[in-house]
């Protein structure tokens, strides 16, 4: 695998059966579907936010079952449903794991890691940037220890004071790759976009694209980090098209046979709230009159609406703004 590497982090040597007692119950079984005809697996989560009435199975995982072993794409959002999806690796393949890949360092996609950290040897795998998820002074809203105190109340008892960031051992800045098998593994960074960190994994000779949060099928995107820069996130969509999978699996929500069809609901929000928001910079109409005046019709009823909107709306203003600023820079004459 070409990418910069950094130290692996040592792993507790804890035996199976006590980590098994000490993580909670999931609230229900892990589902596990197969991609047809291919030896690639996929759990979807719920398309809400993570609550305890759905333990925090909110985001998408997967895994290809490889000659030479396995490599996993996301843990999910518990230590609990980390360990269910080792299990039923475990169920399907007696082959090692060997590599697990993070689509980026946001609470729901990673909390799982532990269960593999100390069960498995597998390299973990992600962008560079996932280094600074707890680095001191990252003020990012998704920024490690302040999201885990909020998971640590919000998803108790499946996030709790054992539940701890496990960070990558592998990093890369551009692009990596990994071949298993007859199986070649192509890493795609695709941000700054949905965090600072986002990857995709494309799977070849099948074509099937773990697209992490990138896309969204089905559900309202968490848009108010930060981190977000929505312009970089329209060209992931973008590149998404161009590879031209066969199947796809996003970070959240349904699967899709086509890019098309997968992209088209991230992409058409990304660019209402876009529009909305530029027209309320260009008027200088302050926010919340705005934010009131759009016709939120179509998302409404869609899932993570009331949660997520009107952050997002309020980051994408920002956004514009900024970007309104830079341009008036850059047109400025020299004196």
């Amino acid at each position: 695998m070409a990418c910069a590497a950094v130290a692996p982090l040592a792993a507790a040597a804890w035996p199976w059966n006590a980590r098994a007692q000490a993580y909670s119950p999931l609230v229900e079984d892990l589902v596990i579907q197969q991609v047809p005809g291919a030896p690639i697996y996929f759990a979807l989560g719920h398309p809400g936010v993570p609550s305890a009435a759905n333990g925090g199975h909110t985001s998408n995982a997967g895994f290809v079952v490889t000659d030479a072993g396995v490599v996993v794409f996301d843990t999910l959002g518990t230590p609990s449903l980390g360990l269910a999806l080792l299990r039923k690796i475990r169920a399907i393949t007696d082959k090692p794991v060997k590599h697990v890949v993070l689509s980026h360092y946001h609470a729901d996609h990673i909390y799982g890691l532990q269960a593999f950290r100390d069960e498995t040897d597998a390299n973990i795998v992600a962008h560079a940037k996932a280094l600074d998820y707890t680095a001191a002074g990252n003020t990012d809203d998704e920024a490690g220890e302040p999201r885990l105190a909020q998971r640590r109340e919000a998803l108790a008892p499946w996030v709790n004071a054992d539940t701890r960031i496990v960070l990558p051992g592998i990093v890369f800045r551009v692009a990596a790759e990994i071949r298993m098998g007859a199986h070649q593994f192509q890493l795609v960074y695709a941000g700054p976009a949905h965090s600072m960190s986002d990857l995709m994994m494309f799977v070849l000779p099948e074509r099937v694209l773990f697209a992490g949060d990138i896309v969204q099928n089905g559900r309202i995107p968490f848009m108010a980090s930060a981190a977000v820069n929505t312009l970089n996130w329209l060209a992931g969509l973008q590149e998404v098209a161009s590879l031209q999978p066969a199947f796809i699996i996003p970070g959240h929500g349904k699967t899709a046979t086509g890019a098309a069809e997968a992209i088209s609901f991230t992409n058409t929000y990304i660019r209402f709230v876009r529009r909305a928001m530029g027209e309320a910079v260009a008027q200088w109409t302050e926010f919340d009159a705005a934010y009131k005046s759009t016709d939120w019709g179509p998302y409404k009823e869609m899932p993570a609406f009331g949660a997520s909107n009107r952050g997002n709306a309020y980051r994408v203003f920002l956004e514009i703004e900024a970007e309104t600023l830079a341009a008036g820079d850059a047109t400025k004459t020299p004196q």
